[in-house]
């Protein structure tokens, strides 16, 4: 609701809203529809909804989200983006980026210096920003291409590690229930894990494909279609969140740009790059980043009984398996 009433006070020509693909079945479908008729109350109208998957779009990922978009009455419809047919894999996102388990300073939270694998090209090329329809309609960022931030190491026990290397590519590994990357293919889903109310769980990252451990949040962002410039929060927990709950960028360009077309704007990038912001942000704890803002601590404090309870009766399915 509070949604709606955004758009109702603010009064776009057009909105674009996404959710869970749940949100379309069941019981879930009545709190949809009360969305397309609050939204049509107030002026719009609605395209029914769609469930679009970001792996069509050109993310290296399968993920399938629910989209509706509204026009103000009197607008022109967008339409839906088509499927691009040009299927990107997990190879293409990572295959130039080092194994950060040989990177120095790859521990450190504010990135590591690396040195590419190999030239990049399509997917990677975008990525890394080295042509100018890298940036799209958005503001180039100063940046500092050698440093790869959101590349903290994840210190995997030995057992851990020697599961890994025999979990074959496109399959789980059957402690953890961590899916092994296969090279030819797309990611699954990356999800952003529980809150802290449920337990505070990491988001459950994927096992790379070359590497025996867990790809990086860095990598994450690769296989959900951000650019290297784009920094997320220094720990893992918040910065895997961060990825997991977001529409992977490809794929909200795909839409807005359709919605663009009716705007009949003609638009360029900016001409006049734009520095990222201070790194300290990104360090904050929620209660610095709370007091900062002056906004009340949005995050729960964490259940710990609720997340041992959980790990216990995960440990007890493996063993019943």
């Amino acid at each position: 609701k509070d949604f709606i009433r955004l758009v109702y006070e603010l009064s776009p020509s057009y909105f674009m809203f996404e959710n869970v693909k749940g949100l379309a079945i069941g019981d879930h479908r009545k709190l949809l529809e009360e969305i397309i008729s609050e939204a049509s109350n107030s002026g719009y109208e609605v395209l029914p909804p769609e469930i679009l998957n970001a792996k069509d779009f050109g993310v290296p990922q399968s993920r399938e989200r629910l989209f509706i978009v509204g026009a103000k009455q009197g607008c022109k419809y967008p339409s839906i983006p088509k499927p691009i047919g040009r299927g990107v894999t997990c190879w293409d996102a990572l295959d130039d980026l080092p194994d950060v388990d040989n990177c120095q300073q790859s521990v450190s939270s504010n990135g590591s210096q690396i040195r590419y694998l190999r030239e990049a090209k399509g997917y990677s090329a975008m990525m890394r920003c080295l042509t100018e329809d890298s940036w799209k309609f958005g503001y180039k960022r100063i940046w500092d291409p050698t440093v790869l931030t959101n590349s903290c190491c994840t210190q995997h026990s030995e057992a851990s590690r020697y599961r890994f290397s025999r979990t074959k590519p496109g399959t789980r590994e059957p402690v953890s229930r961590f899916f092994r990357l296969s090279p030819d293919s797309v990611c699954t889903t990356l999800r952003a894990g529980t809150d802290s109310a449920h337990g505070s769980f990491t988001s459950p990252r994927p096992i790379h494909y070359k590497y025996d451990r867990c790809v990086t949040i860095r990598e994450m962002a690769r296989l959900h279609g951000f650019p290297d410039w784009f920094r997320f929060h220094a720990t893992k927990w918040h910065g895997a969140r961060q990825v997991g709950n977001s529409v992977p960028p490809p794929l909200a360009f795909a839409i807005a740009r359709e919605i663009f077309k009716c705007l009949l704007y003609q638009s360029s990038c900016p001409p006049t790059p734009v520095p990222l912001g201070d790194s300290a942000l990104l360090n904050m704890t929620m209660t610095a980043a709370s007091r900062y803002w002056g906004v009340k601590n949005p995050i729960a404090k964490r259940n710990q009984k609720s997340g041992r309870r959980k790990r216990k009766q995960s440990e007890m399915e493996v063993l019943m398996r």
